[in-house]
C-alpha cells in the first residue's frame, strides 16, 4: 500500500544518506510512531482493519469494475454490514488503483413524429418524487449497436421505470424501433401492474404521440403527460437509466452478436432492479424499495 512506500523511503534515507527518521517523517506528514511500529513489523488493529476491508473493496471491484468509491462504500454497508467512512473508503480505493468508469454522454434515439395526431401537456413538470409505486411511469427507447464482421447492426431497448422506487417495471428488446415496440411494453407493464394507474411520462417520439397508444392508456385508465420539445431533462431519471446501464456494461466494449448484447442488456436489468443499491433509495436496491412498500401498507 502507499503507506509502507512513505516508511521504506524513510528506511532508505535513514540507512543510505544518515538523514534523520524525526525529519523524514516531518517531512513526509507520518508520525515516528508509526514509522516504527511499521519497522517492529506489528500491525495495529486499524492497518489490520483496513487490510480486510481492501481484500472486500478488490472484490467488489472485480466483479464490478465501473464502481467508484461511493458505490464502493454503499455495497460496504448493504451487502457486508460494514459502515466505513467514505473517506477511508476512497483512500483504500487509491491504494488500489481503483477508479469509476469515466461517464459517456447518452445520444437517445428518438424520433419526433412527422404529423404527431396525440399531443400531451408537461403534467410531470419534473416532479420526480412518487409516495408510492405505480403513481408515476416514464417510458423512453434506447438503442446498442453489435457488429457481424465489418457490419453494424442496431437493437432497440423499450423500457417503463417506476419514480418510487426506480425499478424498471417492464422492457422489450426488438430489431425495429417501431410502434408495436412501445406498445407491447404497455402491455406487459399493464399485465404485471393489472390495477396501476399511473401518470404516464414520456417524450414526443412517434410511437407516444400515435392515437392508438393514446386509446391504450385510456383504457388502462393513465394520464398522458410529455416532455417540452428539446428538453431531455423533463424525463431525466429515465435518461439517467439509460447512462447508468450503458456506462456500467455498454461503452468500452465490442458485441459481436445479436445473443450476447441481449443477454448483456436483460441480465443487467435483473441487476439493476434486484442488486444494485441507490443513496436516493436509503442504500436499497428498487426491489428492495418496492417490497418494503408493500410490507408497510
Amino acid at each position: 500500500m502507499r503507506q509502507s512506500h512513505i516508511y521504506l523511503a524513510i528506511k532508505e534515507c535513514k540507512e543510505e544518506y544518515g538523514v534523520p527518521v524525526e525529519l523524514s517523517c516531518e517531512l513526509l506528514g507520518v508520525s515516528r510512531a508509526a514509522y516504527y511500529r511499521w519497522l517492529s513489523g506489528k500491525k495495529c488493529a486499524r492497518e489490520l482493519e483496513n487490510e480486510k476491508i481492501a481484500e472486500i473493496v478488490e472484490k467488489i471491484h472485480t466483479e464490478n469494475p465501473d464502481k467508484g468509491y461511493r458505490r464502493i462504500k454503499d455495497d460496504l454497508a448493504h451487502d457486508h454490514k460494514l459502515n466505513v467512512n467514505e473517506k477511508r473508503v476512497l483512500r483504500i480505493c487509491r491504494s488500489l488503483d481503483i477508479k469509476s468508469t469515466i461517464k459517456y454522454r447518452n445520444n437517445g434515439c428518438t424520433r419526433q413524429a412527422a404529423n404527431p395526431q396525440h399531443i400531451a401537456d408537461n403534467v410531470l413538470n419534473r416532479q420526480f418524487h412518487a409516495s408510492a409505486p405505480n403513481l408515476k411511469w416514464l417510458t423512453d427507447v434506447t438503442e446498442f449497436k453489435y457488429y457481424i464482421g465489418p457490419e453494424v447492426r442496431k437493437i432497440y431497448l423499450s423500457a417503463i421505470l417506476d419514480l418510487y422506487d426506480r425499478r424498471i417495471v417492464s422492457y422489450i428488446i426488438r430489431d425495429r424501433n417501431d410502434n408495436p415496440l412501445v406498445f407491447d411494453t404497455l402491455d406487459a407493464a399493464i399485465a404485471a401492474n393489472p390495477d396501476a394507474h399511473p401518470l404516464f411520462h414520456s417524450d414526443r417520439g412517434f410511437q407516444y404521440t400515435n392515437r392508438v397508444f393514446y386509446n391504450k392508456l385510456q383504457s388502462a385508465g393513465m394520464e398522458q403527460s410529455m416532455s417540452r420539445i428539446g428538453k431531455c431533462i423533463d424525463n431525466g431519471p429515465m435518461e439517467g437509466f439509460w447512462g447508468i446501464l450503458k456506462r456500467e456494461r455498454y461503452y468500452g466494449r465490442r458485441f459481436l452478436s445479436r445473443e450476447e448484447l441481449v443477454q448483456m442488456i436483460e441480465n443487467y436489468i435483473t441487476y439493476y432492479n434486484n442488486r444494485r443499491v441507490q443513496r436516493n433509495l436509503g442504500v436499497l436496491t428498487p426491489m428492495e424499495k418496492h417490497e418494503n412498500y408493500l410490507k408497510a401498507a
